[in-house]
C-alpha cells in the first residue's frame, strides 16, 4: 500500500459510494496544537483526526508538493497500527487512538515530511476523507539588494586631474583647463620629438651607408 494508485482507486471507489444515501459521518484532520500555524525543522508535529464513528479504523496520509498520495499508517479501532510496508512501527511516526482521535506524531519534521495531510475511514462500503491539513515551512522572502547610489563628491581625483571640473567660467576652471593642457600636449610633444631623432638618426646612418658603397666601389 506504499504506492499512491491503490489510493486513488480506493478513492475513486469511495467517492462513487459517497452519493449513496445513508448515515454520514464527518472527519477533521488538524494540528493537535491550536496556536501551531507552521511545523518546525527537526522538531515533533502532532496531527489528530477527530470523527464521531469510533469503530472503523483510520488511514493517514499525505501528499506531498507534486500532488502523489503516501500512504503513512492504518490505525485500528482498538489502536492497533499498520505502516508502511505492514511494519507495526516506524521510525519515523507514531500512531495511537485516544477516544474519538486519531493521533499521528511526525517524530522530527523535515522537508520530505512537507505536504497535505489527512484521514480517510472506510465504513459500510463508504469512504469518508476528512479535508487536508496543511503541513509546510513558512515562506520566507529575502529583499532584492539595492544598487548603490552615485557618488556625488565633488572635486578633481588623484587618478585623473580631468575627469572633475570646476564651474565654467570661474578661474579655477581656466587653471583646470591649462592643467589638462599641459598634462596632455607635453607628452605628444615629447614623443613626436622623440620621433623626429628617431629619423634624424635614420637618415644620418643611410647617408654614411651610401658613401662607404660609393667608396668601395671606386
Amino acid at each position: 500500500m506504499s504506492g499512491s494508485p491503490p489510493l486513488l482507486l480506493l478513492l475513486a471507489l469511495g467517492l462513487c459510494e459517497y452519493g449513496h444515501r445513508g448515515q454520514r459521518y464527518s472527519m477533521t484532520a488538524r494540528f493537535r496544537d491550536r496556536s501551531t500555524t507552521h511545523p518546525q525543522l527537526g522538531q515533533p508535529l502532532e496531527l489528530e483526526c477527530l470523527t464521531d464513528k469510533e469503530d472503523s479504523g483510520v488511514f493517514w496520509v499525505r501528499q506531498d508538493k507534486g500532488g502523489t498520495l503516501h500512504f503513512i499508517v492504518f490505525i485500528s479501532s482498538i489502536s492497533r497500527t499498520n505502516f508502511e510496508g505492514n511494519q507495526k512501527t516506524s521510525t519515523r511516526f507514531e500512531a495511537r487512538k485516544d477516544s474519538k482521535f486519531y493521533r499521528l506524531v511526525v517524530k522530527s519534521f523535515t522537508p520530505q515530511d512537507e505536504g497535505n495531510y489527512f484521514c480517510l475511514m472506510n465504513s459500510n462500503q463508504m469512504l469518508y476523507f476528512s479535508p487536508s491539513q496543511p503541513a509546510f515551512f513558512p515562506v520566507t522572502t529575502t529583499a532584492a539588494p539595492t544598487a548603490p547610489a552615485p557618488s556625488t563628491q565633488r572635486g578633481i581625483t588623484k587618478k585623473d586631474p580631468c575627469l572633475r571640473t570646476a564651474d565654467p567660467g570661474s578661474p579655477a576652471e581656466e587653471e583646470l583647463k591649462f592643467f589638462c593642457d599641459i598634462f596632455i600636449w607635453v607628452p605628444l610633444a615629447g614623443a613626436c620629438l622623440l620621433l623626429l631623432l628617431a629619423l634624424a638618426v635614420t637618415i644620418i646612418l643611410c647617408q654614411r651607408t651610401r658613401r662607404r658603397r660609393c667608396r668601395c666601389k671606386r
